[in-house]
């Protein structure tokens, strides 16, 4: 049971960070431990500026992760309940707040505290034999913590169907109501999450942190302050030469495309 990261150079600098959550003999399943372990590995990773973009997958094709513990879900009472679902809380919110983008790369089962998981991530991409979940009712509980960022993401009513009902569904369906990005087959699934990664990767570093906070910031701001927030955000690309850079060998290459056309 543990959290290994493996860090991959990019040769235009900075890194990108694979985790692997792996508890596999029960399903990924977050445990105490397990999820203080996550918390520690992505502050650290947190606070480094040199990291680019994070994926996060589950150990083993069964599951991404499979739920909370419900070993320890049982043996919870009205005095250890909160500090546990607090810690459900900052394993997801540890992904979400993190500054540079997350890619949920599921495989199996996304169910309960790990669709929430998946859910703080900014990006999903699952094999077509992924199953999601939120079957909390199902065991005298409600789904809470980031379980309130299904309403935003889905809508209303598929939120209401996961939540009240507990049923689960397939990759096809979560693709349709956007619960995913990308549905591949498991052969495809690495490949599919590289390409996007090569996407976000081949944009300027600090403008997707920028970004990326934005985002965050446009989820909870009213419209007139999401906006101005924006503004402030404009500027402070400036406060580097990426800008000048970046835009300068755009400019550059599409002068060199209208002289060719020209010839």
């Amino acid at each position: 049971m543990s959290v290994p990261v493996r860090r991959e150079e990019r040769p235009e600098g900075g890194y990108l960070a694979r985790l692997t959550i792996d508890n596999a003999g029960k399903l990924n399943s977050l445990n105490r431990a397990l999820m203080t372990e996550i918390v520690e590995t992505a502050g650290g990773l947190a606070a480094d500026p040199r990291l680019r973009l994070a994926v996060v997958s589950g150990a083993g094709e069964r599951a991404f992760v499979g739920g909370a513990d419900i070993g320890e879900i049982a043996a919870l009472d009205h005095t250890t309940a909160r500090s546990f679902i607090m810690l459900v809380h900052h394993c997801c919110d540890a992904f979400r707040r993190l500054p540079v983008p997350v890619i949920a790369r599921i495989d199996g089962y996304a169910l309960g505290a790990g669709l929430e998981l998946a859910c703080a991530c900014d990006l999903r991409v699952a094999s077509d034999r992924s199953v999601f979940g939120m079957p909390e009712v199902r065991i005298g509980i409600p789904s809470v913590v980031e379980a309130a960022l299904l309403p935003k993401l889905i809508g209303q009513g598929p939120s209401r169907r996961l939540l009240l009902t507990g049923e689960t569904i397939g990759a096809a369906e979560a693709l349709a109501w956007g619960l995913v990005d990308i549905v591949v087959p498991p052969g495809g699934l690495d490949d599919a999450v590289d390409r996007l990664a090569g996407s976000i990767l081949a944009a300027g570093p600090q403008a997707i942190r920028l970004q990326k906070s934005l985002i965050l910031d446009w989820e909870e701001l009213p419209t007139a302050a999401a906006v101005e927030r924006g503004i402030d955000c404009f500027v402070s690309a400036f406060d580097t030469d990426e800008p000048a850079q970046m835009a300068g060998a755009m400019l550059a290459e599409l002068r060199s495309r209208r002289r060719s056309n020209q010839e």
